[in-house]
């Protein structure tokens, strides 16, 4: 696996430059993973990059608002990612427009789900998000719809009855 830094406005191979300490104030650090182990690396939805991540931030002390300086990619895993998330949001918009009914997206990272919330605030429509921990999702909403009540577009998932299943297993 090979790990190449670049600083912004730099190129690449140069060293990573570090966040925090220098009189010019915090620099970002991008760190471009490639080789033949990246799939470890974008697997399950980039979890290890993500992992990473966190761990530098932890690493050199960044405060929560300075966590975006530090970005980890693995064969451009999240640049590909971060154009399905503005494909996905321009078609919830015009979806949202059409119907006008909320749309509802998959479960994402906060990291995601802050930049999907500033993408969509380009189309002018209410955003929320919604949900717990890991399933936590952003549901776009229509022009002057409420949003302190959290919505799903799908209806939520019906769980099967437990006396029900607890009968199929019953011996007879």
């Amino acid at each position: 696996m090979k790990l190449r830094g670049v600083k912004p406005g730099g190129d690449e191979g140069a060293e990573p430059s570090a966040p925090g300490a220098g009189s010019d104030g915090p620099r970002n650090l991008y760190v471009e993973f490639s080789g033949p182990d990246t799939p470890v690396l974008t697997g399950h939805n980039g979890e290890v990059l993500n992992a990473l991540e966190h761990i530098a931030t932890k690493i050199l002390r960044l405060e929560p608002e300075e966590h975006d300086l530090v970005s980890f990619d693995a064969d451009h895993f999240k640049a590909n990612r971060d154009r399905q998330m503005r494909e996905s949001a321009a078609l919830a918009v015009e979806r949202v427009q059409a119907t006008g009914r909320p749309h509802s997206f998959p479960a994402m990272t906060s990291r995601e789900r802050r930049m999907l919330h500033l993408i969509l605030s380009e189309s002018g429509l209410p955003t929320a998000s919604s949900g717990e921990g890991p399933g936590r999702f952003v549901v776009l909403y229509p022009a002057g719809a409420d949003t302190s009540s959290p919505y799903a577009s799908d209806p939520p998932v019906r769980r099967p009855d437990a006396n029900r299943i607890r009968d199929t297993f019953r011996h007879r």
